[in-house]
């Protein structure tokens, strides 16, 4: 027997095998659900473009139809709701996530959530309640439409705002970052899973400042701020990247990463039509300068760290003990790390120094893992940490101290992250699996190595984990600066051998390709540390 559903007050008969909880295995689809916009700016116009270019393949239904040219909105006429539910019913099954953007009137709120009931995948609400051009789209419903809103939310992964939209739900005025974080954690008190608040409506704005936050964890996100003539679409757009992000199977924190990127570099890159602008779609977003600054506060300024000198890095050997420099460092080996387990108290802090006095007497380059405040107190080279670190790590004081800086990296999420410290190099791993270190990430691959150094185009490149020697053509062809090395030496069974031939393969590498090495990211154009050092 077929089950019924009820879609705000009319029922539908599905198809016979529409089983709103039976998703398709197929990530890749989207639903955009939303107005039409007959200039193709903004609305399932624009979110059709985004899910095409990021590679995913979108199905819509049409929530209400607008008269749109380049500089306003003439008329809107909402679908109907016998229209709306006949679109839903239509569909032989559910992609796991949909896009709700603008649902044009209280009615088809209704429809929504008596249909998200049933829904058991993701859902992202940009309610795009205001068009570029500040004029209300709802007219006599508005005051109801945003009390009705708040029913959605329950049933929403990530809300994404801007700053007037913020105001209109809450009924309140935006003057400051403070506001926005509150903002945020109202919205929460609403039912919401996550929100996303916009930043660039704040007056005197030198940034694109955003914040996102899911109760537990919060951050910042800051970029070039563009004066955009015309901002029509962007909430679309943003929204969208994001759908086909968490449709390709991206966590929520990394979809964020990628749709900042493909928006920033959308408005970079706008066309002018007819003295109006439009977000230019261009397949997916690489460019540095399009990268975020993430941090756990807004914005501040600060110099880069400073780089690991010109000499090229290539075998970069991670050892545990001061023994492993001395076998090393002789066989030309001018780039090390020192990541010790286990030792604690005197004895950690005579293999430190032992370590620093041994690299030191090579000219080598001598980073230590985690342990900072050793490594200023006995004057390493550098500093290494990992994400977590960086939680208790003081920052301030390794930059105060002129101490190089290395940071890993695993994901879009943390890349962004990394890159609001401006370190000397970045690490990005596994590429592979790897027995040395137990990761929650899964390996990284050629191409997302590939597509991390064309991102990531001003920085000294690492690649690190499950790389042996048969890796290493492959891993330096991607144009990567250095190889981090575990096991594949303290491992072999002639270390020093092993260590000859990496040397050996990478030199030559470095001759061939004769990379031009970019000193590290201190003159680009946004220069920031999103927190006080």
């Amino acid at each position: 027997m077929k089950r019924c559903i009820n879609y705000g007050g009319s029922t539908v008969w599905p198809n016979e095998h529409k089983v709103l909880s039976d998703l398709p295995e197929s990530l890749d689809v989207v639903l955009t659900i939303g107005d039409s916009d007959s200039s193709g700016g903004a609305g399932i116009q624009a979110d059709l473009q985004t899910f095409q270019n990021l590679g995913v393949r979108g199905c819509s239904i049409m929530t209400a139809i607008t008269a749109h040219n380049e500089h306003e909105i003439t008329t809107m006429q909402p679908m109907s709701v016998e229209y709306i539910t006949a679109q839903l019913s239509a569909l032989s099954h559910f992609p796991k996530i949909i896009k709700l953007g603008m649902l044009a009137r209280v009615s088809t709120i209704e429809i929504m959530v008596n249909f998200l009931r049933q829904y058991t995948g993701k859902v992202i609400l940009d309610p795009t309640m205001l068009s570029a051009f500040r004029k209300e789209l709802l007219h006599a419903e508005s005051e109801q439409y945003l009390h009705e809103l708040r029913n959605l939310f329950p049933y929403v992964e990530i809300l994404t705002l801007t700053i007037p939209e913020t105001e209109s739900i809450l009924g309140r005025t935006i003057h400051s970052y403070h506001d926005i974080e509150n903002a945020g954690h109202e919205f929460l008190a609403m039912g919401l899973k996550s929100v996303f608040i916009k930043g660039s409506h704040l007056e005197h704005n030198t940034l694109s400042q955003d914040y996102w936050t899911n109760g537990t964890e919060s951050y910042w996100l800051s970029g070039q701020y563009d004066e955009y003539s015309n901002d029509r679409g962007m909430g679309c757009v943003f929204s969208a990247a994001m759908s086909a992000s968490l449709a390709l199977g991206y966590p929520l924190k990394d979809a964020i990463i990628i749709a900042k990127m493909y928006i920033g570099r959308g408005i970079r890159l706008a066309q002018s039509i007819n003295a109006s602008t439009f977000i230019t779609h261009a397949g997916w977003p690489e460019d540095e300068i399009d990268l975020p600054c993430l941090s756990d506060c807004y914005h501040g300024f600060s110099s880069a760290f400073s780089d690991c000198g010109r000499d090229p890095i290539g075998l970069y050997p991670v050892v545990d003990h001061s023994d492993w420099l001395r076998k090393l460092l002789p066989l030309g080996v001018n780039m090390i790390q020192l990541r010790i387990k286990g030792k604690f108290g005197h004895e950690l802090e005579n293999e430190i120094k032992q370590s620093i006095e041994i690299a030191n007497k090579f000219d080598a380059r001598l980073f230590i893992n985690d342990y900072w405040e050793l490594a200023i107190a006995y004057g390493a080279y550098g500093v290494h940490l990992g994400q977590e670190d960086l939680d208790s790590a003081d920052v301030k004081k390794i930059y105060q101290a002129n101490l190089r800086l290395g940071l890993s990296t695993h994901c879009y999420y943390e890349v962004a992250r990394a890159h609001a410290f401006k370190p000397s190099y970045i690490a990005c791993g596994p590429i592979y699996s790897t027995p040395s270190k137990r990761v929650s990430f899964s390996p990284v691959g050629i191409d997302q190595l590939t597509r991390w150094r064309k991102t990531l185009s001003s920085y000294r490149l690492i690649a690190i984990g499950g790389i042996n020697q048969a890796r290493i053509p492959t891993i330096m062809e991607t144009g990567v600066d250095g190889v981090a090395m575990i096991s594949a030496i303290t491992q072999a069974d002639n270390p020093t051998q092993m260590t000859i031939e990496l040397l050996q393969m990478m030199n030559a590498y470095n001759n061939i390709l004769n990379p031009i090495i970019n000193t590290n990211p201190a003159n680009s154009t946004l220069n920031i540390f999103l927190g006080s050092r």
